[in-house]
């Protein structure tokens, strides 16, 4: 197939050029089946021949074809060598101007100067790609581009090169003709893990867009040993697809011959004969333990590779150093010096997918169900997996159980949850459980104990390779996507002497951490385990581990007798209410909340419908049982809305005081917070609000001020992503069409953004940016030059746009733009995906971050409700008449200011800060908070989707600034050791 085709549409029978002298019209005929053009006929006539179009007469003529792909798009030329009257004519005075449109220009390049042809490449004014100009041997303007349409291109006289004849004619050269940067190996080595493709595709196509060449390295070191094909240089559109494919695409494998010193030594000439100078490696701890050990044997390998006369000297020079970067992928976050490691969300997806439909049979039977999933020295799916599905026991490497006899301790536990009315028993157990004298503790040991000594029906499910399948999900697709850009950054900052590196996430802001330190400490683990040093092993874990497990053990199951009852008077009556949009996850708040209460002796309160249901007094008070199954329900089991208490603060404080309530926790998005505030600010005129209040913000449009994340954002991005996944299958089925998808989040464009980039989108519309004529001109110009170069392999693609990007540009009329200005080269349909976001199952980390501040609010709660029952001696202080004592208001009366706060996410930790701290970072009009975090996303859609970048050849004009803080040695050890803090980490983040 030719890289050519006729740029109109036009039907015409041919281009007729006529050539004065016999010279020219064999330069001719050379010049253009140079180009790809066939020959049809040729002859030179025994007597010149009259023709009919032209006055001269013909002594010798060619015909050429360009066959194209479609018909309409193929071109004849007719070549003449003519004479006028037995002499040669003038060669012409008019040039013809013939645009021709290709796939390739590199190959137009390559043609032209191998030949001698000069030629001029300029931008086009159109779509920002590369326009070639030249002469062809008579003069006439020949110009290469990528739209098929002549007719929707202006007069560009700049396209117009030099004359041939005129000597020292500069060749001037796109993005692509800059020196490449660097070659970059990539390989996956170690288990799989879903996000690992995701992090391949960032990888490649960011190397290309920072001008290096990727290439695949395929079966893991395997592959790196193997060399030849396994070796491949990685393009474009060979990662297309990658964002929803588990596992790795490009293979794993296990390598016995890279353990030793001549395998390795065999992949270091493989990497030279591939020019590689740099590679990066996306596994667990093994597999990067096994690059930072080729990293430091490099230059003894190279040294006897040049002295064995397998590599030149010159190349032994060139290639002296070999910079590694790696990113983990493990299912298991077990990576000591980063928060979450690729996979590792996914697999907790698949684990609570699982569970979730286990515990539907277990309830129709009243069985017991011992689940095993996978952890050999990390405890993090488990204990995760414990609180996202509300599981009754818990088995982790890092928190053996505390007696000898933790069977009775387990049985006594499960039966005062059957005894409370709870019809099944869940236990969940990582495969590396032990007990605190290192001895395996195993699911059937369990089952055994269970059905021995309860008497219950116990099964045994063990899910095993089901958690490394499937999807990736959201966090997985977006941390990979993020951090294998920061991958390539890194490589293009190094220098001879940086170490080797790893990219993590800590406290949400993606780092760059010294390889062999954070391996090490990632070792101290299992050492610390192995001589039972639990409370360091849980140390090096993230900043949640701990909390989380503690939390885990204080709300898992009904106690009765429970030691942390508290003495009467300090029992409190705390009620719970959610306003504002359902969202995922307030169930789940509410469950932890409840059922932390009712274990210290608190009186949990559930108000229904909103401010509405507490002015008239719809409070009734919760028991066990009464949340039971709420971990996994999705929107207000409560019932919830917008509605404000304003109309009606009398009736609020009315029912305040007539219930006993001393704390209030309001669980809900913008609606909640400005509910909150309402409150605060009329305590001066209604007593009963001066008791603490805590909000917890769940909204899907993560547009509240505070925090980082809203419980149900992340639902609403799964559910986001998993609908343009099915959308863009659809899309790719009739290969030339284009969704506009909108998305929910009024003001605020993270859904799009965070979505655009899991999803792949090609672009995003938000609040923040706008939409305007000239954005929509580039979008479409951009899928114009990538559907004429894919003709007849095209591929479905999606735009997010969020409901509020525009007040003119609604979705309906930008697809109707899309679809007058594509040319037909693609067709626009629209998708509103309305409330969908608001419903289904709560995802893992919504489920885990409910039930954090769910727990963090109930102490915060506490606290404030204990420091306020303090009551001073007044009796000798004179007050102004207008006041009280002290003595005359409630045992709980606190009118301080942060009384009132939000619980928020910020990094790994959790802050309260007070509601009227945060008007000053809200823009109440747009409701939403005035600073963002996520910009680094949005910087990347584009580039990985080709906006701004030379495809074929490298380079990119859109500017990425990298956001990952670079991490040494001595701050890992300050931050695992006693300070547990780094001031580099401070600040807003601005990642993930």
């Amino acid at each position: 197939m030719s890289a050519l085709e006729v740029e109109s549409s036009l039907s015409f029978s041919h281009i007729a050029l006529v050539a004065s002298t016999a010279e020219l019209f064999s330069k001719t005929v050379e010049f253009y089946l140079g180009l790809g053009l066939s020959t049809v006929r040729q002859i030179t006539h025994d007597k010149p021949l009259r023709d009919v179009a032209h006055s001269a007469r013909v002594v010798s003529e060619a015909w050429l074809h360009l066959f194209a792909d479609r018909p309409e798009n193929c071109i004849t030329l007719r070549i003449i060598h003519a004479i006028s009257d037995g002499a040669e004519i003038e060669a012409a005075k008019n040039s013809v101007r013939i645009g021709l449109a290709t796939q390739n220009t590199k190959t137009i390049k390559d043609i032209l100067t191998s030949g001698g042809h000069a030629f001029t490449v300029h931008a086009d004014p159109k779509t920002g790609t590369d326009r070639i100009a030249t002469l062809d041997p008579l003069g006439n303007d020949l110009f290469f581009t990528l739209q098929a349409n002549t007719f929707s291109l202006p007069p560009s006289p700049e396209v117009k090169p030099l004359r041939i004849s005129e000597p020292g004619t500069p060749i001037e050269f796109s993005l692509g003709a800059k020196a490449i940067q660097k070659n970059i190996g990539i390989l996956t080595s170690g288990g799989d893990a879903q996000g690992m493709n995701p992090c391949v595709r960032a990888v490649v196509r960011m190397a290309i867009a920072r001008n290096c060449r990727p290439f695949f390295i395929y079966e893991g070191y395997q592959g790196l040993v193997d060399g030849g094909a396994k070796i491949k240089e990685a393009g474009w559109t060979d990662v297309s697809g990658f964002l929803a494919l588990g596992g790795t695409m490009i293979g794993t494998a296990r390598c016995k011959a890279f353990r030793e010193l001549e395998g390795r030594r065999t992949g270091v000439l493989n990497l030279i004969k591939n020019g590689i100078d740099a590679l990066v490696v996306i596994g667990g701890d093994g597999s990067l333990t096994g690059a930072d050990r080729l990293r430091a044997e490099w230059p003894e390998h190279v040294r006897a590779l040049e002295k064995a006369g397998l590599i030149t000297k010159e190349n032994a020079e060139k290639y002296r150093t070999l910079m590694i970067v790696g990113m983990v992928g493990s299912i298991d976050n077990d990576l000591a010096s980063t928060d979450m490691t690729i996979g590792a969300c996914s697999s907790l997806e698949r684990i609570c997918e699982s569970v979730d439909a286990i515990l539907s049979t277990a309830l129709s039977h009243q069985r017991a169900f011992v689940v095993e999933v996978m952890g050999r020295h990390c405890g993090w799916l488990a204990l995760n997996a414990a609180i996202s599905t509300g599981a009754d026991y818990l088995f982790i490497p890092e928190a053996p159980p505390s007696k000898d006899d933790w069977e009775a301790s387990m049985c006594k536990t499960l039966k005062a949850s059957r005894d409370a009315g709870k019809r099944t028993s869940l236990v969940i157990v990582a495969e590396g459980a032990i007990d605190r004298h290192l001895n395996p503790i195993k699911a059937e040991y369990i089952k055994d104990i269970l059905s021995t000594r309860l008497g219950y029906d116990t099964r045994v499910t063990i899910l095993g390779h089901v958690q490394r399948g499937g999807a990736p999900a959201h966090f997985d697709r977006f941390l990979g996507t993020m951090q294998g850009a920061e991958a390539i950054e890194a490589i293009l900052r190094a220098k001879p002497d940086t170490p080797s590196l790893v990219i993590g996430m800590l406290e949400n802001k993606i780092t760059t951490q010294p390889l062999k330190e954070a391996i090490e400490l990632t070792g101290q683990v299992a050492q610390a385990i192995e001589s039972k040093d639990f409370a360091r092993a849980i140390s090096l874990r993230s900043a949640a581990f701990s909390k989380q497990l503690k939390s885990y053990k204080e709300i898992a199951n009904f106690n009765p007798d429970s030691k942390m009852k508290l003495p009467e008077h300090l029992r409190l009556r705390i009620a719970i209410l959610h306003a504002g949009a359902p969202a995922g996850g307030m169930n789940t708040a509410t469950r932890s909340a409840v059922r932390l209460c009712l274990n210290r002796g608190h009186t949990p309160l559930g108000v229904h419908n909103g401010f509405p249901g507490l002015m008239r007094g719809e409070i009734t008070e919760f028991d066990w049982l009464s949340v039971d199954g709420w971990t996994i329900a999705g929107g207000s089991k409560l019932g919830t809305n917008r509605d404000q208490p304003t109309p009606q603060l009398g009736a609020v404080a009315y029912q305040l005081q007539k219930h006993g309530i001393q704390a209030l926790m309001v669980i809900g998005g913008f609606e909640a917070y400005t509910a909150v505030l309402e409150l605060a600010r009329n305590r001066s005129q209604y007593p009963a609000f001066n008791i603490p209040m805590a909000l917890i913000p769940a909204t899907v449009s993560n547009n509240v001020p505070g925090t980082e994340f809203s419980l149900g954002s992340d639902t609403a991005t799964n559910v986001i992503v998993q609908a343009t996944d099915m959308i863009k299958q659809s899309a790719s089925s009739n290969r030339r069409r284009v969704f506009i998808i909108e998305v929910q989040g009024g003001n605020c464009g993270y859904l799009a953004v965070v979505a655009g980039l899991s999803g792949g989108s090609t672009t995003v519309y938000t609040p923040e940016e706008g939409v305007d004529l000239s954005r929509l001109q580039r979008d479409i110009s951009h899928l114009r030059s990538r559907y004429i170069k894919e003709l007849g392999r095209s591929e479905g693609r999606i735009t997010l746009c969020n409901e509020k990007a525009s007040q003119i540009y609604s979705t309906d009329m930008i697809a109707k733009i899309y679809e007058a200005e594509s040319g037909g080269f693609f067709g626009a349909r629209t998708s509103v995906l309305g409330h969908l976001q608001q419903g289904g199952t709560p995802s893992p980390l919504d489920r885990c971050r409910a039930n954090t501040m769910a727990v963090d609010s109930i102490n915060w709660l506490q606290g404030k409700c204990w420091e306020a029952m303090d009551v001073p001696n007044e009796d000798s202080i004179r007050l102004p008449s207008d006041k009280l004592k002290r003595k005359y208001f409630p045992p709980v009366y606190s009118p301080l200011s942060d009384s009132a706060a939000m619980i928020g996410v910020i990094g790994s930790e959790v802050r309260f800060t007070p509601v009227e701290e945060l008007v000053m970072r809200t823009d109440f009009k747009r409701r939403v908070p005035r600073a963002i975090w996520w910009s680094a996303a949005r910087q990347l859609i584009d580039i990985l989707c080709g906006v701004g970048v030379d495809i074929e050849h490298g380079g990119c004009t859109t500017v990425y600034k990298s956001c990952a803080i670079d991490l040494t040695a001595d701050d890992l050890m300050r931050l695992y050791g006693r300070t547990r803090r780094l001031s580099k980490l401070g600040g807003s983040p601005t990642a993930v």
